[in-house]
């Protein structure tokens, strides 16, 4: 499976959307974006690519889009 399908059935399994509603998607966009949402969605991605997000960049991840830019950080590249 590649990296971006990885990223992308994460979103989908914990904010319970289509795939297709990812690009553009931003926080609390759907209800499952909540604060609760967001940190399961954090730590499924920190599970899936055996990273560790540093708190400013929990913080700072506001959308699908702004995810890719931070997960470069780490050395995920999609």
């Amino acid at each position: 499976m590649s990296e971006i399908s990885k990223y992308s059935e994460a979103f989908a399994k914990i904010l319970q959307v289509s795939p297709e509603m990812l690009p553009g998607l931003a926080y609390q966009a759907v209800t499952a974006w909540d604060s609760i949402g967001h940190m399961q969605l954090m730590t499924e991605l920190e599970e899936v690519f055996s990273i560790a997000f540093e708190m400013e960049d929990i913080l700072n991840f506001s959308s699908f889009e702004k995810g890719i830019e931070i997960r470069r950080k780490y050395g995920v590249e999609l």
